[in-house]
């Protein structure tokens, strides 16, 4: 995987201004690291607020959602709507974006978007900005439009599946909303990016990419065949969704197999701060023990079997215990079924009896 990016920008809207005080601080800034992390914050009454983190790549793919300030509506009618993706147009034209798929509602929009540069952060920020002004000349209003900060899902795009499923999920959301009644097309709603996938190529927005899409539908080509096939499919998948639970996507902040995330999570290691939270920094508290139990694995020249065929209090195993500790926020429980040492009691009083040199 190519350099990776991350960046942590705090919350920009809906703050009262006497209660919040915006503060920018740059970290990582040693020479010739392969992790850039900009972080933008809020401190209110005195407390940084936690935020997640931005990963940027080339060849990146995002699941990207954001909602209108107090949910109010960011498209009031069909023109705000045919100016967003207007706007959008121009985004992709400025950084390489490719979308994969759209779908904009009343007050929120879902994008796929890859970014073969890297370049999510600054590209948002150019779209939602651009779009906002647009917004707000034509209405006479001011101020923010766009509701805190934007959701970036970084998705598996390697054909393994996962580009369909989140494909599908905004594809699909017309219908979750009740704005497609039983027995009409979902290529009915328009201001989605599914009507364009069932029209000929020369028919549709340039910076729309199907072909990745179709390939995970296994259709080989853009033909009028393939697309019959691919709305078909979709018509099928609507039909099955209904109990569908799409937790992942909506709550998570990687969707891919467990190999991805790893590559993701080694990159992420030791660079999360305590002004950041959720999935991330728990998932990259772990990656880190596991690096170490790893290192200590070779260091004592064991395989892993030897973790269950040793006694539970080997002093082996309490020296990486002691470490683990040391080293990470890993609980206890987490040690003890990781080295095969019992209950968390014992190794508590092992660890214990450590400290203390009995």
């Amino acid at each position: 995987m190519p350099v990776a990016h991350f960046h942590g920008v705090g919350p920009t809207r809906g703050q009262r201004p006497e209660k919040s005080v915006e503060v920018r601080h740059e970290v990582a800034a040693i020479k010739g690291s392969v992790l850039d992390i900009d972080t933008l914050g809020k401190i209110c009454y005195g407390l940084p607020m936690a935020r997640k983190l931005r990963v940027e790549y080339p060849g990146a793919v995002y699941h990207v959602m954001n909602r209108g300030d107090r949910r109010e509506a960011i498209f009031r009618d069909d023109r705000d709507r045919a100016a967003f993706l207007a706007t959008l147009g121009e985004a992709c034209g400025k950084t390489g974006w490719q979308v994969h798929a759209y779908c904009l509602m009343g007050n929120h929009f879902h994008l796929v978007v890859e970014t073969p540069q890297g370049n999510l952060v600054a590209g948002m920020k150019w779209l939602l900005g651009i779009y906002t002004g647009r917004f707000n000349r034509r209405h006479q209003v001011f101020g923010h439009l766009f509701s805190g900060r934007y959701k970036a899902l970084i998705v598996d795009g390697s054909g393994n599946g996962y580009l369909k499923t989140v494909c599908e999920y905004v594809h699909l959301n017309p219908v979750r909303a009740k704005l497609v009644r039983p027995g009409r097309p979902l290529a009915a709603y328009e201001w989605s990016s599914w009507p364009a996938y069932l029209e000929p190529p020369r028919r549709r927005w340039p910076w729309l990419r199907v072909d990745r899409l179709l390939g995970e539908y296994g259709i080989p080509r853009d033909s009028a065949a393939g697309r019959r096939q691919l709305a078909t499919a979709l018509e099928a998948r609507r039909a099955e969704a209904a109990g569908t639970d799409y937790q992942g996507l909506r709550r998570g902040w990687c969707l891919g197999d467990a190999a991805f995330k790893r590559e993701l999570l080694g990159r992420m290691a030791e660079r999360v701060g305590a002004e950041h939270y959720g999935a991330e920094r728990a998932e990259t508290g772990t990656a880190r023990a596991e690096r170490i139990v790893a290192e200590e694995l070779r260091r004592l020249g064991w395989q892993e079997g030897d973790l269950g065929r040793l006694a539970k209090g080997d002093a082996g195993k309490v020296a990486v215990a002691v470490r683990l500790r040391a080293e990470t926020v890993m609980p206890v429980k987490w040690i003890a079924e990781r080295l095969h040492m019992g209950a968390p009691g014992y190794v508590n009083l092992l660890l214990y009896r450590q400290l203390k040199g009995i």
